[in-house]
């Protein structure tokens, strides 16, 4: 795991770019410049530690910068009779681009942003992983292209200009939409697709080489019992991949819950002496009897990681600056402090991400399983918002009644709010208080989601495809990709294998979601190496006490940040809306209220601390 930052007719300055993204390799920094191009790389060294060295270079032709792992690096060298000088996973890429050139990339199975500059075709090419994992994000305009693994980096190297039009995307999705950066002429580079940039013309031409779609419209037929035996033996095969890919010692965290359970499990096969982390939030939901439960099936080194919040009144500005963009999701918080933690033992750690957006762990879809809401009728949807409106507004989250309210403000929607609505529902219904958007700021995003809500897919198969495409591609792996680099600590995700991956998509909505059960068939593959009390237990993910936040130890400075002279805030939200909202003198659920907050200071921090640098 590292960081890359590169550029085509642009000088990079090495020490603004160490300045930026140490964290993300501390072991070694290295540029390279030939032609019109330079290169550098900064290693967090866990593969081939004395002969992985990058800028890493092939016949004098051929020169690559890498970020992340190539789990089957091995298997591929093997099959396609690859012969090197060192046992990098860096040099199989060469090797294999030297032989296929693109095409190589549906042979590998990992996490991966590199950029290989092939000096006598003058072309440079750029690839990312199918889930992406692993972030790059490049500028470009007429006379230079500048890329790097961080928004940060980017704003170092560049004087940058804002993008109205994507922050007022944020303030509806609560990340910044797919491709969209909240800067001009600043794009991240899809998930599953590359650049092919002519270092002569500056003709870049961005394409995508994999897409989980066709493998939702590729419906398999095979029987339960088939796809649950297939479903085991991938994530062991994932997980024994990602222990291997290795030379240093890798551990897992685990939670109460069953992904991180199974991955642990399939782990303690192949390490006897596995080291596992259970995380305990002070005055939070405690997963630690659960995990102890795992940890004691499977004799692993186990340790409880006391994590208290007492610092984060110092700490809140810089966990948020980090993101280089302004990032909505408040469980980032707890994530960098776990991060923090576990590399006090370990930098390498195993993590479930992915399996809730594969085998459906949400609640949100156990409607949708039943019914497609992207294609309900207007009889339906008049009905609905009539009820929504004379219902009360419910006052606990969790609560029966608050699903309801949620499901009946769901079937009122139309289009892209349907997804809103299921998912963040930060500013539906009060999206009248923004200020002066851009005339069709969502048309994109309408139209991205109207594709999928008219296509043949099931009504569970579409909320999936834009949680993969949306919620997991900006939000959760942007999340975990910042809190553990942060602390120079590599995250790996088996339940984003590139099997698993292919396979799942296609299988029965009934396999995932069953009566009002999440997540059906990995609870029946739980029940077979997990403890009872696991199997059953509801999804919980890191408890945020947001509310608790806003209305106590963050109170002050969240007010202190929307309404400071020359705010963000106040030139893209109404004024009286802000004013009322920190007052609690509006009718509004007290968990949207706190959501509503929470994504404006976020997008507050980041345009003083990142952009303005105050």
């Amino acid at each position: 795991m590292c960081g890359i930052a590169g550029s085509v007719n642009f000088k990079l300055n090495y020490s603004a770019i160490n300045k930026a993204m140490l964290h993300r390799g501390p072991d070694e920094q290295a540029g390279y410049a030939v032609d019109n191009i330079d290169l550098y790389h900064l290693r967090l060294s866990i593969l081939d530690i004395s002969g992985g060295k990058q800028p890493m270079h092939l016949d004098d032709r051929y020169t690559i910068i890498f970020n992340g792992e190539i789990y089957n690096h091995d298997e591929v060298r093997k099959q396609f009779n690859l012969t090197g000088t060192t046992t990098s996973d860096t040099e199989t890429l060469l090797l294999l681009y030297r032989k296929m050139g693109a095409a190589m990339l549906e042979h590998l199975d990992g996490m991966f942003v590199f950029a290989l500059y092939d000096k006598a075709e003058k072309e440079l090419f750029i690839a990312r992983d199918r889930a992406g994992k692993k972030p790059l994000y490049y500028f470009s305009d007429d006379e230079k292209i500048v890329f790097a693994s961080e928004l940060n980096c980017l704003k170092a190297l560049l004087p940058l200009q804002i993008d109205t039009g994507n922050i007022y995307q944020y303030l509806r999705l609560g990340a910044l939409y797919r491709q969209c950066t909240p800067y001009r002429q600043v794009q991240e580079l899809n998930a599953g697709s590359y650049l092919q940039v002519n270092c002569v013309t500056l003709h870049l031409q961005e394409k995508r080489w994999w897409h989980i779609r066709p493998y939702y419209e590729q419906r398999s037929r095979d029987s339960f019992e088939t796809a649950l035996e297939k479903t085991d033996a991938l994530l062991d095969a994932g997980v024994k991949r990602r222990l291997e890919s290795s030379d240093l010692e890798v551990g897992c965290f685990l939670s109460g819950g069953i992904d991180s359970g199974l991955v642990t499990a399939a782990a303690s096969k192949y390490n006897s002496r596995l080291k596992t982390f259970t995380v305990s939030f002070a005055g939070e939901y405690n997963e630690a009897p659960l995990a102890r439960l795992v940890a004691d099936a499977y004799h692993t080194q186990h340790s409880t990681i006391e994590i208290s919040f007492d610092n984060l009144l110092g700490d809140v500005e810089q966990i948020i600056a980090n993101y280089g963009e302004p990032f909505f999701d408040s469980s980032a918080i707890p994530s960098y402090y776990v991060s923090a933690a576990a590399r006090k033992h370990l930098t390498v750690i195993l993590n479930g991400d992915g399996a809730d957006e594969l085998f459906a762990g949400y609640r949100r879809y156990v409607p949708f399983a039943r019914y497609d809401f992207f294609n309900a009728g207007g009889l339906v949807k008049n009905g609905a918002a009539l009820t929504k409106k004379v219902l009360p507004l419910p006052s606990a989250k969790k609560s029966a009644y608050n699903y309801l309210y949620r499901l009946a403000a769901l079937a009122s929607k139309a289009s892209f709010e349907i997804y809103l609505s299921a998912g963040v529902d930060i500013f539906e219904d009060y999206e009248q208080h923004l200020l002066h958007p851009p005339t069709g700021y969502m048309q994109r995003i309408s139209d991205d989601f109207s594709k999928v809500a008219n296509s043949d897919l099931s009504g569970l198969q579409k909320i999936m495809l834009l949680d993969f495409e949306t919620n997991l591609f900006s939000d959760l792996l942007v999340k975990m990709d910042i809190a553990t680099m942060a602390h120079s600590l590599e995250g790996r995700s088996p339940f984003l294998c590139r099997e698993l991956l292919e396979y799942i998509p296609g299988i029965d909505d009934g396999y995932k979601i069953r009566g009002r059960q999440t997540k059906y068939l990995l609870r029946r593959l739980a029940a077979k190496y997990l403890p009872a009390a696991l199997v059953n237990q509801p999804k919980r993910g890191f408890e945020i006490p947001l509310k608790l936040w806003v209305n106590g130890q963050l109170a002050d400075i969240i007010h202190s940040y929307l309404t400071a002279s020359g705010s963000l805030t106040s030139q893209m939200v109404a004024p009286a809306f802000i004013t009322k909202l920190l007052a609690n003198s509006i009718k509004i659920q007290a968990e949207k209220r706190a959501k509503i907050l929470w994504t404006l200071f976020s997008m507050e921090v980041w345009y003083q601390k990142v952009y303005l640098g105050k």
